[in-house]
């Protein structure tokens, strides 16, 4: 009897020390590992396609006193890789002569579009610097329609460069500043403009 208890106790020690550890492979590590999903989105990945739209500032020297314009700026850049991108602009100007012309106070009105390439800093943090060179043309309009100014087109380019702050993935806040350089009355001119706005990445 005494030896029965005795296995009894054995079997019974040996059981529930089996049951504690569990089975070979089980714990923490016994459980199934699920498959992670899609890795976020961070703020800083990239995007191939960026739409930007914004407030510009021109200062415009046509006749050697320049006059400014207030307008709106739109571009669309198509990236091909991390760096290099094509970029299409469009930017329109309105604004006053003031005592700049003979007679003063013209009414002046442009609009510039053109393409070029880009080169972009992209992926390394919330802040994207940036640069590009554009060829196109613009055309500005004044109420003189019948001197000099009138209405006029001309080659133009627009150099420069930005930096992009990333609010999330999908929206920046963009400044730039970039030399515009123009050849009206078969003169070269030299302008600067300022552009702030919203960039869309997707």
């Amino acid at each position: 009897m005494r030896q029965t208890l005795i296995v009894l106790g054995a079997m019974l020690f040996l059981s529930v020390s089996a049951s504690a550890q569990g089975p070979v492979g089980a714990g923490a590590d016994s459980h199934p590992r699920t498959r992670s999903g899609p890795h976020p989105r961070t703020a800083y990945e990239l995007t191939n396609s960026q739409v930007s739209l914004g407030y510009q500032f021109n200062r415009i020297n046509l006749t050697g006193s320049p006059f400014d314009t207030n307008g709106l700026n739109a571009s669309f850049v198509r990236y091909f890789g991390r760096r290099m991108g094509a970029e299409a602009q469009v930017g329109l100007g309105f604004g006053n002569t003031g005592a700049t012309t003979a007679p003063p106070n013209l009414t002046a009105k442009s609009v510039f579009a053109g393409g070029g390439p880009r080169l972009a800093l992209r992926g390394h943090g919330p802040i994207e610097p940036w640069v590009h060179g554009i060829v196109g043309m613009e055309h500005f309009r004044f109420s003189q329609t019948s001197g000099v100014l009138g209405n006029n087109t001309a080659l133009a380019a627009v150099g420069g460069g930005g930096i992009d702050f990333r609010f999330n993935p999908r929206a920046s806040f963009r400044v730039e500043g970039d030399w515009l350089g123009s050849r009206f009355f078969s003169v070269n001119q030299r302008s600067f403009q300022v552009v702030t706005g919203l960039v869309f990445n997707f």
